[in-house]
């Protein structure tokens, strides 16, 4: 019988890169180990600033056959599946909510693996699995934690983490699929009249600020390149939020260093050639996901340009099979993004807690269900598509 040993590591670093790349195998670019190493190099992931690495390693003697990146949290932002409620709830009764365990991607509400498994040891994932939760169980009860989350993470671990008594939650995202689309137009040529004139005209107001757009691969990315659109960032989420972001300048420096296979850099420049707006995409072999974006002006329609219509173009091009844009944004379904569900998964300690945040969960899954049926109805599509 194999036996598995469950340790922790306080930082990416001090796993094994080749070790960790085995299990975390494919092209999906938020859990690659380059990526979480910028994260936690640049500290804009540490525990000042409240994700604390826990990443979960599981080994067969000295072969890592197992792992899940994993934080200890002492706030709520960031993570995109919304538990403030929670948080108050406890408040109000005197139950202190944090920390927390995370199984996520740090800012990136982007569906994938969370718990990845070497290929030659997929016989045992259902002993790995069990596994896991057990650790997760002891280690909520050392360090106090209230509850474990996974979030964003495939259906299939999401019903397998379900089966053996976790808490299933979903959400609802706005994705692009491609249909063998040609081009834009043949894209358009799908539509409705009415949304096709809409697109057209929304994407007729940008050119008339004579702006260009250039996109940037991965190393050819400069320092400057990333000051500008750090400027764009930081202004834009001040507007809209209140502070200047998450992330620092020297994580999306790092991304130069360490991720430049998966990065693409949208820069909108206007007449007299200047960055007047960013926007920061991800791709794997299959998908396009658009993280950041941000401007220094504002013009009508250029975030619709720079956040979605540029990357539909990018996928049609490439043969991307979906486009992922970020959180959020009902304002997607009428120019063809999709309604799709999404999974997380959690293990609350306390009991009375465990009951209402179960009661809650099913009564929010059949919100979904119809909300998802409901918003269909409003794509754009011509009926025969």
């Amino acid at each position: 019988m194999t036996e598995f040993t469950a340790t922790f590591a306080k930082q990416i670093s001090c796993v094994n890169k080749q070790q960790w790349q085995a299990i975390f195998n494919d092209s999906y670019p938020f859990y690659q180990y380059s990526f979480l190493h910028a994260l936690e190099k640049s500290q804009a992931v540490s525990s000042s600033t409240g994700w604390q690495p826990q990443h979960l390693l599981i080994h067969a003697e000295n072969t890592l056959i197992a792992a899940m990146p994993c934080y200890l949290k002492q706030h709520s932002y960031g993570e995109y599946m919304f538990d403030w409620n929670w948080a108050n709830a406890y408040q109000a009764n005197n139950i202190e909510y944090y920390p927390k365990l995370l199984s996520a991607i740090p800012f990136t509400p982007a569906t994938g693996k969370r718990i990845a498994i070497h290929p030659e040891f997929e016989q045992f994932r259902h002993s790995i699995l069990a596994l896991i939760v057990d650790v997760l169980g002891q280690t909520m009860e050392q360090l106090q934690a209230s509850n474990f989350q996974c979030l964003f993470l495939d259906k299939a671990t999401s019903d397998s983490l379900h089966e053996i008594g976790l808490l299933q939650r979903t959400d609802v995202q706005y994705h692009w699929f491609n249909r063998s689309y040609s081009s834009f137009s043949d894209f358009l040529g799908c539509m409705t009249a009415r949304k096709r004139k809409m697109i057209k005209k929304e994407r007729q107001q940008v050119l008339q600020h004579e702006l260009s757009f250039i996109w940037c691969h991965g190393n050819e990315i400069t320092e400057q390149d990333w000051i500008n659109f750090y400027n764009c960032y930081q202004q834009t989420y001040q507007k809209r939020s209140g502070h200047q972001g998450y992330l620092n300048l020297s994580f999306f420096i790092e991304l130069s260093q360490e991720c430049t296979d998966s990065i693409l850099l949208l820069k909108a420049i206007n007449s007299k050639e200047n960055v007047v707006a960013s926007s920061l995409f991800f791709t794997s072999d299959t998908h396009l996901y658009g993280r950041y974006w941000g401007s220094l002006q504002e013009y009508d329609f250029l975030h619709f340009e720079t956040c979605y219509y540029q990357g539909i173009e990018h996928c049609i091009k490439h043969n991307l099979q979906c486009f992922d844009a970020g959180a959020q944004g009902e304002h997607k379904i009428s120019r063809g993004f999709e309604p799709v569900k999404l999974y997380g998964n959690y293990l609350i300690r306390h009991s009375g807690f465990k009951r209402a945040i179960a009661e809650f969960l099913a009564k929010e899954q059949r919100y979904h269900n119809e909300y998802i049926q409901s918003a269909s109805s409003y794509l754009p599509f011509k009926s025969d598509n």
